[in-house]
Order: C-alpha cells, then structure tokens, then sequence
C-alpha cells in the first residue's frame, strides 16, 4: 500500500515521501480501514518538525484523522464489521496512507448523507472544536468566543459549531491582515489581524470582555487573552503553533484579581485517557452534519503526493480551512 512518511525532522518537505508498505493488520482491540479520505492537519507539521511528544521514532508515518470502510476488525471488537463507513482518529499516526489502523473504541460509524471528505475532518478538527467549547470552555449560549488563527481548520469549524450550540458573538484573530475576509467568510461575526493594538479592538466589540478565549499559539497571546478576558472567563490553551519553549503562565494572584481561569486541552491525551469522550464528540458533530445543523466546507486534495505541498503550505501560515486528501 502507498503511505506518506517522514523520513526525517524537516522544517520543508526535503524529509517528505510517499512509499509502498505492506498494509497493517489490526491488532485486539484494532481496526483496519481502508482509507477513503485522510485529514490533513497541523499537527502533522509540528510532528515533521520534530516538536517534543509528536514522534516516537523515525521515521514517521503522519495522519490522525480518516475516513473510510472498515477491512478487517481485531480481536474482541464488536459494534464494527468489514464494510461499515467509519471515521476514526488513528491516534498513533499513520493515517495518511491507503490503509490504516485504529482503535475500535475511537472509530464512529459514519451516518448517511455525510460526505467522506467531511467525515474525515471529524475525528480531529471537528471533535477538538467541539470539545475545546463544550468541555475545556464550558461554553454557554449567548457567550463571547475569542478564537486565535481563525482562518484554520479549528477556527473554521468553531464559527459553525457555536450557532449550533445556542449563538453567541463570534470573534476570529488571523495572523496577517490579508486573512481577515476569509475569518469573516468563515462566520465570524468580527475578524481582526494580530498586531500590537489587538487587544484595544478586541475590548471595541465587547466592553465587559470575552466569555471563552481559544488559543493554539502557546503562550504567545497569553497577555492579550487576559486582557480582554470578562470576569469568569475561560481561556483554554490547545496548541503551540509557532513551536520552541513556552513561557511561563501567569502567576495565581494575576488568575484571581480577573476571575479567570486557564485550561489545556489536547485531543491526543484525551482520547488516550477518555477515548469514550472523543467518540461521543464524533458522533455528535457527525450528527450535526448529518441533520444539516454544521456546514463545513473542505479542500481535497486528490493525491498522496500532494499532501507535502498542503503541510508548507499550512507550515508557512497560508493555509486556509480545513484540508483533506483523497485516497481512493
């Protein structure tokens, strides 16, 4: 079977191959799936740049996120047969390829009249935006939402989940000035480029400040998040996008005087520790397309071999939504 793999830590594509592996067997526990479409995904840059905790070993075969038909089923696997259209998070990696293996307990059967492009942007992007608003920022109905890199994938899907989950004011951050129509095309109610006044145009659209910040730049924000931060906010960290060493959070005396609070949140921890939370997320976010309530566009790329160009692309912060590619 073909499979994209790293063969090296790479800060461009130089390390990035598509090879012939013989296709993987599931093991107790498992599910083999041949792969219909594969997410492609910001993590897959952080593991190719050998960020600490994504790699294991090299070299490595990326991809988290698939969809497809189940092939064979592992040991004490039951609810899953051969043929079943599934999404799954392969958690382990290797996704990227025409055939890959996942937990039984992190794989959802995928509900009619959902596309398997967008089945494949589930177990990931999707999900993660779920739970970054329902579970790490206990978001209400009718709260603020504060989002960093707007214009990505989790951006893009949070400024459709939250009118699903009741509505509320919608606020996107993009890195350069000229992403700023594509966060508003996206949904987001106000959209803003970074730069050194950001926090004074965020306190413009909201005097009492933001209800739910979310933000995958590390600690890098961390200060603007604070400052537009409402009494009983939540700020919950999911990433570190530009890579190195994150400073330190704040003291407890700077949390207390805001009434703030500071979550993380990783779908690679949860769904190790929880992975019946995850699935739960897939379902229903699988459901909210099904019942036409999320409308999530995605870009599929119609190769292996065009995924290298897709991770510079997202490496270099120019990617926009979410990116999926084709398999069979």
């Amino acid at each position: 079977m073909r499979t994209l793999m790293f063969t090296g830590p790479a800060r461009n594509a130089d390390r990035t191959e598509v090879v012939e592996l013989p296709a993987p067997r599931p093991g107790p526990a498992e599910v083999a799936i041949e792969v219909v479409d594969a997410g492609i995904n910001f993590l897959d840059v952080m593991a190719r740049r050998d960020d600490p905790g994504y790699v294991p070993a090299w070299p490595y075969a990326p991809g988290k996120e698939v969809a497809g038909i189940v092939r064979e089923v592992g040991d004490g696997v039951t609810g899953l047969r051969p043929g079943t259209k599934v999404a799954a998070l392969t958690l382990a990696g290797g996704g990227l390829a025409e055939v890959a293996v996942a937990p039984a307990a992190l794989t959802v059967p995928v509900p009619d009249g959902v596309p398997m492009p967008v089945a494949a942007a589930a177990p990931l992007m999707l999900a993660s935006a779920l739970l970054l608003l329902t579970q790490a920022g206990r978001f209400s109905p009718g709260e603020s939402v504060l989002v960093h890199s707007a214009s990505g994938g989790i951006g893009a899907a949070v400024a459709q989940l939250v009118p699903a989950l009741g509505g509320g004011l919608r606020i996107g951050t993009v890195g350069r000035a000229g992403k700023v129509a594509e966060a508003r095309k996206r949904g987001y109610d106000v959209a803003l480029a970074r730069d050194e006044d950001i926090a004074a145009e965020v306190m413009k659209t909201v005097d009492a400040g933001v209800d739910v910040v979310l933000d995958p730049l590390g600690t890098d924000m961390l200060d603007v998040d604070l400052a537009v931060a409402a009494p009983g906010a939540r700020i919950v960290l999911f990433g570190n996008a530009a890579g190195g060493r994150p400073a330190p959070l704040p003291p407890m005396k700077r949390l207390l005087a805001g009434n703030v609070a500071i979550a993380g949140f990783s779908i690679s921890g949860l769904s190790a520790s929880a992975p019946a939370r995850v699935a739960e997320a897939v379902r229903r976010v699988l459901d909210l397309v099904a019942d036409g309530r999320l409308d999530v566009e995605v870009t599929e790329v119609g190769s292996l071999a065009e995924v290298a160009g897709v991770h510079q692309l997202l490496a270099e912060g120019h990617g926009t939504g979410k990116y999926v590619a084709r398999l069979r």
